[in-house]
């Protein structure tokens, strides 16, 4: 990347360079200075990295990786590297840490958990919760008794599940020994749940034709092993409405409208709402309202424990039906439809040759929606335990808490994260309601069939 004259920064302050600069300040908004764009893709397994100026003169040259000593929660999806001093030498495994937060912290300081100094991994099966007074809890594979086992393959899910932990109350007077217990069982009960097989995603195309070729994300979801439900197609719902129907041209006609990158018809209030919802947002945002209304219910730590598990069961059990529902029916995006909309034999929808939505296209088909699924688990499960009537919570942005949404039912936190996908451009409104169907099929299911009273 190219730091253009504009860039220049005082001593300690920051500057980006980014792969998209739209895309990036639509994600992040654009009170973060982008000093240029760069070309070509990063290698996760590590490459060789030169930031040079204007005059073409390195500013910064290194080399990263994904073995030895280096951070093994910044390879793959989820967590990035963060240098630990800007002085220090960026070719050291040492000056780097795994980002706490799902994506980095771009433009700040990485953020680090209150009490803890860092999160790290220590070879391929050891997570190190090191306190700021430099004190540490470690799950070894190894570990002597009074510590939790973790299979070889665990640290990626582990790094997933550690956020509610971290911020717990509780956890500053560190975990019990039956929290332990439970860890060692689950972790090796997931040690085989196939969330970790290769990807062998086929595209559907013709000899000969190019189709994209960013590979699509986690397609091995689609055969995973799913948590309490026996399958991951136990709550498969029925094909995507036929493209010559009448519902189907509603929803088309709908989105090409109001989802457009440049619509008229969408309100501030509504693009606002659209860019708090980011993806990282939906799942941790029904963590944030449970723990709201479980402090305001003063629920105990039996029923806390229960609710969180049975909230973050749904959760996951999202990706893994909606992953096999979305690759069995591989429907196409509204851009990719409504670029098409001559071909689908439907005279009620017209061709837009040019049309883009506001928010990037996610690399997956369309058909049912994970953000409804998402919806619909999260209210099933919180109108278990509070019911449906009037609540009060406030959510936050996972990157910048300073970013939030008051809500005055659990049913508005699931329609608003359902209506955004359509103001985005990126569903049809039939995606939504099946997804959220499904999400509520799947919460009744846990409630009625797992974390019941013991007497």
């Amino acid at each position: 990347g190219r730091l253009r004259d504009e860039a220049s920064r005082a001593t300690a302050q920051r500057v980006l360079v980014v792969k998209n600069r739209a895309a990036f300040e639509f994600r992040y908004g654009t009170n973060l200075l982008v000093a240029g764009e760069y070309s070509g893709s990063l290698n996760n397994g590590g490459e060789f990295i030169r930031l040079v100026d204007a005059f073409g003169v390195a500013i910064q040259e290194f080399t990263y990786g994904d073995g030895g000593n280096w951070p093994i929660a910044a390879d793959g999806g989820g967590s990035s590297l963060e240098a630990l001093s800007v002085s220090g030498d960026y070719n050291d495994p040492a000056n780097w840490q795994a980002s706490v937060l799902t994506g980095g912290s771009p433009g700040q300081r990485g953020v680090v958990r209150p009490g803890f100094a860092s999160v790290t991994y220590d070879g391929a099966r050891v997570v190190r919760l090191e306190r700021a007074r430099g004190e540490a809890r470690k799950v070894n594979a190894a570990a002597p008794p009074g510590e939790a086992v973790v299979p070889s393959a665990a640290p990626a899910r582990w790094r997933l599940g550690i956020q509610p932990v971290l911020d717990s109350a509780a956890f500053g007077s560190g975990v019990s020994a039956v929290g332990e217990k439970a860890a060692t069982v689950i972790l090796a009960d997931r040690a085989n749940d196939a969330t970790s097989v290769p990807d062998t995603y086929r595209p559907v195309t013709t000899p000969g034709v190019w189709v994209p070729t960013a590979a699509p994300l986690f397609p091995e979801y689609a055969r995973a092993k799913g948590w309490v439900i026996t399958s991951a197609d136990q709550f498969r719902p029925g094909p995507p409405p036929a493209l010559t129907s009448a519902l189907y041209a509603r929803d088309y006609n709908e989105v090409k409208e109001i989802g457009a990158a440049k619509s008229t018809k969408r309100t501030p209030q509504q693009v606002e709402a659209v860019r708090f919802w980011a993806q990282t947002n939906f799942g941790p945002s029904w963590n944030q309202a449970a723990r709201e209304l479980s402090a305001a219910k003063k629920l105990g730590l039996a029923d806390n424990a229960r609710l969180f598990a049975l909230l973050n069961m749904g959760i996951a059990n999202v990706f893994i039906a909606d992953w096999d529902a979305k690759f069995l029916y591989n429907f196409w995006r509204p851009v990719t439809a409504i670029r098409n909309g001559d071909l689908d034999g439907n005279d009620a929808t017209e061709r837009d040759a040019g049309w883009t939505s506001l928010n990037p296209n996610p690399m997956h088909p369309e058909y049912p929606s994970a953000a409804g699924i998402v919806g619909g688990v999260g209210a099933g499960i919180l109108e278990s335990v509070f019911g449906t009537g009037p609540v009060s919570f406030t959510v936050s942005d996972l990157m910048d808490p300073r970013l939030t949404r008051q809500f005055t039912s659990i049913a508005q936190l699931a329609q608003e994260q359902s209506e955004v996908r359509i103001w985005g451009g990126i569903h049809f409104r039939n995606s939504m309601v099946v997804g959220d169907e499904m999400g509520r099929k799947i919460a009744a299911y846990l409630v009625a069939n797992s974390m019941k009273p013991a007497r």
